[in-house]
C-alpha cells in the first residue's frame, strides 16, 4: 500500500517542472503536475510524474483530478496566480506558492485560517530567500536601518543586443520595468519609476553590474521595520538604457493605439518580439546573483552590518537552469518545512516571518546546500 504524501505542483514551466523534478528525485512524495502544455507534460512523464492536461485558468477545484493531494504548489505565471491560489485554499492544505502576482496574498488570510490551510507565499528566491534572510538578519538586531537587496538571473553568454535571456515569466518581466517601484525611506513608503537610481555594482567571478529600482519588496514594505529598504534588479551594463528607450517611447504601453483597427496594444507587439529574443533555450547555460545587506543596532554589539552573497550556476548534469533551481529549490524547502512540522500553522506566511525563526532557517539553508546553492553569510562589527 502507497502511504507517500502526495504533492500537486500547479504548472510545468521553466520553474514548476523542476519543483516537481526535485520532489519526485527523494522518493519521500508521489508527485503530480498540471499543466495545459503537452510538450511540458510529456517531459514530466519522463521522470515518473503523473501530469493533469488542464487550463489553471478555469480549473474547479471540487473536481476529482485535483482532490486528494496532502500538499500543492503554485507555481503558476503570475496574471492567474492569485485565483489559483484562492481556489487551493479552499482545499484546506498546505500551499507553497511561489506565483508572483501583483494582488495581496494577505486578503485570502481569512479564507486560509476558514479552511485551515498553511500558505507560504512568495518562496522562491527574490521574493523569497531575499525575504527569510532579511527577516532573519534583522530579528538579530534591536534596530534595523537599511536594507538592501541586489538580484538578478542572466545568461552566460552576453549576445547582443539584450544581452538578457528571460529566467521566468516574460510577461512578468516587462511588469518589472514597468510597475513603479515601492521602497522606504525616512521610514516611510515611496514610489519611484522602475528603472531608476542606477548604480553600478562589481561581483566576484563576474565584474561589473547594473542595478536599478524594481517592485521587488511586496511584504518588506509592512512586516519589517528599517529607516531605509529597496530591492534592485541586476543586469549587465546598458540593458537598463534599452528598455527605457522603449518604455518612453511607448512601445511598453497597454492600451491599443486609437488609429489601429486591430486594437492591438503596443506592449502585445513588443512582447511578440521580445519574447523570441529573451527565450532561454535548454541547455543555455544562466546564472544567478544576489547580495542581501541588512544593518542596524545592536544593544551590546553596536552597529552591524549582515551580509548574504548567492552565486549559483547553470547545472549541466540535471539540465536545470539556475533561475529554475533557486527558485523552485527554495519552494520545495519550504514544502519539506511544512512537512517536518517545523511550519505547519494555518493563514498567509511570508518567508520573512518564517526567517524569525532560526531553526527553519537553518532547515532552509541546509536544503538548500543539499541541491549545491549556497549562501555566504558574513557578519560584520561596524563600531
Amino acid at each position: 500500500m502507497n502511504t507517500k504524501p502526495k504533492v500537486l505542483v500547479m504548472g510545468a514551466g521553466l520553474v514548476g517542472l523542476p519543483i516537481a523534478k526535485d520532489l519526485a528525485k527523494d522518493k519521500t512524495f508521489e508527485v503530480s503536475i498540471a499543466d495545459l502544455n503537452h510538450d511540458r507534460l510529456k517531459l514530466a512523464n519522463s521522470f515518473n510524474i503523473s501530469t493533469f492536461h488542464h487550463d489553471l485558468r478555469h480549473f474547479n477545484p471540487a473536481d476529482d483530478w485535483c482532490s486528494g493531494f496532502d500538499y500543492y504548489i503554485n507555481a503558476v505565471p503570475g496574471a492567474m496566480g492569485f485565483e489559483v491560489l484562492n481556489k487551493l485554499i479552499q482545499k484546506g492544505k498546505p500551499i507553497v506558492d511561489i506565483a508572483f502576482y501583483p494582488e495581496n496574498p494577505l486578503a485570502l488570510n481569512e479564507s486560509a485560517l476558514k479552511y485551515g490551510s498553511c500558505v507560504i507565499c512568495d518562496m522562491g528566491v527574490a521574493p523569497g530567500m531575499s525575504h527569510l534572510l532579511s527577516g532573519y538578519a534583522s530579528a538579530q538586531l534591536d534596530k534595523t536601518n537599511n536594507i538592501l537587496i541586489y538580484v538578478g538571473g542572466l545568461p552566460s553568454e552576453r549576445t547582443q543586443p539584450w544581452e538578457y535571456k528571460a529566467v521566468f515569466s516574460p510577461a512578468d518581466v516587462i511588469e518589472e520595468y514597468t510597475r513603479p517601484a515601492r521602497l522606504i525611506a525616512y521610514g516611510r513608503i515611496v514610489e519611484k519609476p522602475a528603472l531608476s537610481d542606477l548604480e553600478q555594482l562589481h561581483f566576484e567571478g563576474i565584474g561589473t553590474l547594473e542595478a536599478f529600482n524594481s517592485d521587488g519588496l511586496r511584504s518588506l514594505i509592512t512586516t519589517l521595520k528599517a529607516d531605509f529598504m529597496a530591492e534592485k534588479t541586476l543586469r549587465y551594463p546598458g540593458h537598463a538604457a534599452k528598455v527605457k528607450l522603449l518604455r518612453d517611447s511607448g512601445f511598453l504601453n497597454d492600451k491599443p493605439l486609437e488609429d489601429d483597427p486591430s486594437g492591438q496594444s503596443p506592449l502585445s507587439f513588443t512582447q511578440q518580439i521580445l519574447f523570441k529574443n529573451w527565450q532561454l533555450e535548454a541547455g543555455e547555460a544562466d546564472f544567478t546573483v544576489m547580495r542581501i545587506i541588512v544593518e542596524g543596532i545592536h544593544s551590546q554589539e553596536g552597529r552591524m552590518r549582515y551580509t548574504y552573497e548567492l552565486f549559483d550556476q547553470y547545472d549541466s548534469e540535471s539540465e536545470t537552469h539556475s533561475m529554475a533551481r533557486t527558485t523552485g529549490y527554495a519552494a520545495t524547502a519550504a514544502l519539506r518545512l511544512i512537512h517536518t512540522g517545523l511550519w505547519n500553522k494555518p493563514g498567509i506566511h511570508f518567508p520573512e516571518t518564517i526567517g524569525q525563526s532560526e531553526e527553519a532557517v537553518r532547515f532552509m539553508l541546509e536544503e538548500l546546500s543539499l541541491r549545491g546553492i549556497f549562501y555566504e553569510e558574513n557578519i560584520q562589527s561596524l563600531t
